[in-house]
Order: structure tokens, then C-alpha cells, then sequence
């Protein structure tokens, strides 16, 4: 009988789970061909654009609506303004909310209540905002600036990183914190040499989230930037007139767009995994 049923149970582990491989398929599909129609509209000519049936294999590939969404309009400039405010909006981001989570978790800062208090600041609407802060930055002078985008995006992007880092360091344990302490090190010691190295993962999956909040972020840079410290994606309102659109050069610059988001999260994807999962589950 054994004999029998061995071969059926060989042959139920090599199942192939035909509905899990088509889920996965679909989605796939569902994914990658918009951004491979995107990718072929940045590379084709312009008379392609609506052709029946659609080109799906330009014979001739130009890549002059790169060049002309970088350089014809101001696209580069917005790029540079884009990488400069982002990645320094997630370094204080991620500092200061370190540093606050870390206080929350450990010394209940504020009672109970606080913590729920911070996130709740995200539960307000840019709308209501936004006109106060164009004042104030317009009397102050730092409209236009990076700088004062860069404020605004920490003040914005806060509240999410101390949430997410707040649930990692409270499924931490103090054990080890402790043990430092016993050791002779000072608090900042023990914090800064035991706590942040095990919290990193967490701290990691809070820079991202920030890092592409501030990236694709529009509303504020629309309504505190003009000629200067203006974000890339405010540049792609340049490519919709009264004459029509230029679908190729908004793709092109979409394309370029997306390649700092996704080498971010190839390069963090172990610790981004891992800091969503422990700070969720265990939180």
C-alpha cells in the first residue's frame, strides 16, 4: 500500500501551481507593459506616436526627446533641484525622527498619547497649509529656495519616519542598551553604538518611504517654487499646451524619473523588507 501512494504523494509535491504562476503572470503583465509603452514612446519619432496599428518596435529609435526634456526644458535643472531636496529632506528626516522615535519608545516622551499625536499631523490636508507657508516663506525670503524646500519636505515627510521607526524600536529589546550602560558607556553611547546599528533595517525602510515622498512630491513645489528650486516632476506641466502634448519628451523624463526610486529600492530592498515586517509585526 505504501509503495502505491508514495508515488501520488511525489507527484502532488510537483504540482506546479498553475493559478499562483497566472496571478503572478497577470500582474507582471499589468506592470511592465506600461512601462515598456512609456520607454517605447521616449525612443520613437514623433509621427509614431498615434499611428493605427501602434508601434510597438520603432524602426528608427532617436533619442531626441531625452535630449530635449533635459536640456530644452529645463528638465536636468529640475533633476538636480530634485536630488539635492530629497536626499536632504531624508537625512533630516531620518535623523531627527531617529532620534524622536527612539525617545517615544524608550522614555515615553509625552505620555501615551504622543506618538499618535505625531502621525496625526499627516491626517491634515496640504490644501489647508500650503497658503500660510507661502506667506511666511515669501516674507522671510527664503521662497524659492531649496532650502526652503528642503524644510518643508522634513516638516512634511516627520511624522510617517517616527511612526514607522517609533514600532521598530519598541519590539527592540533594552537588554543590550542596558548592558552598555552597565558597561560605563554613556546613554548617547549605548544609543548610538547599540541601538541605531540594530534599529538600521527600520531606519532604512523610513529613509526610502521618505526618499520617494519627497521625490514624486508636487503640490508644494508647485506653489513654493518658481524659476529656481523647482522639482522635477513640476516640469512635466511644461509638456501639456494649447497645441497639444509632447508625449515624447514627457516620457522620456518619466523614465529618468524613475531610475533613482528604483536603484534605491534594489539597493535597500534586504534591509526595507526586513524593517517593514519586523516594525509591523512585532509593533
Amino acid at each position: 500500500m505504501s509503495s502505491v501512494t508514495a508515488p501520488v504523494r511525489r507527484r502532488k509535491r510537483r504540482s506546479i501551481p498553475v493559478g499562483r504562476i497566472l496571478l503572478l503572470g497577470s500582474f507582471l503583465i499589468f506592470v511592465l507593459v506600461p512601462l515598456y509603452w512609456m520607454f517605447n514612446t521616449s525612443i520613437k519619432p514623433s509621427d509614431d506616436y498615434l499611428a493605427i496599428p501602434p508601434v510597438w518596435f520603432p524602426e528608427h529609435p532617436t533619442l531626441i526627446h531625452y535630449w530635449a526634456a533635459l536640456f530644452t526644458y529645463r528638465g536636468f535643472d529640475g533633476l538636480v533641484n530634485s536630488i539635492i531636496v530629497s536626499l536632504s529632506a531624508t537625512a533630516l528626516s531620518a535623523l531627527l525622527g531617529t532620534l524622536m522615535a527612539y525617545s517615544l519608545a524608550r522614555f515615553n516622551t509625552g505620555g501615551q498619547h504622543l506618538s499618535f499625536w505625531v502621525l496625526s499631523q499627516r491626517f491634515l490636508p496640504p490644501i489647508g497649509i500650503v497658503l500660510p507657508i507661502f506667506l511666511i516663506y515669501r516674507n522671510i525670503g527664503i521662497y524659492d529656495t531649496r532650502f526652503g524646500l528642503i524644510i518643508a519636505y522634513t516638516v512634511f515627510t516627520l511624522p510617517v519616519s517616527v511612526w514607522m521607526m517609533f514600532a521598530y524600536f519598541r519590539q527592540m529589546p533594552s537588554s543590550m542598551e542596558e548592558a552598555a550602560l552597565v558597561d560605563g558607556w554613556t546613554r548617547w553611547g549605548a544609543f548610538w553604538r547599540v541601538a541605531v546599528p540594530l534599529a538600521a533595517p527600520g531606519i532604512v525602510a523610513a529613509a526610502v518611504f521618505a526618499f520617494i515622498a519627497c521625490w514624486t512630491e508636487f503640490f508644494f513645489a508647485l506653489l513654493l517654487t518658481s524659476r529656481h528650486a523647482f522639482t522635477l516632476p513640476t516640469v512635466f506641466r511644461a509638456f501639456i499646451g494649447f497645441q497639444g502634448a509632447q508625449y515624447g519628451e514627457a516620457a522620456a523624463l518619466a523614465i529618468v524619473s524613475l531610475v533613482p526610486s528604483i536603484a534605491l529600492g534594489v539597493l535597500a530592498q534586504k534591509h526595507l523588507v526586513r524593517g517593514l515586517t519586523l516594525g509591523a509585526v512585532r509593533g
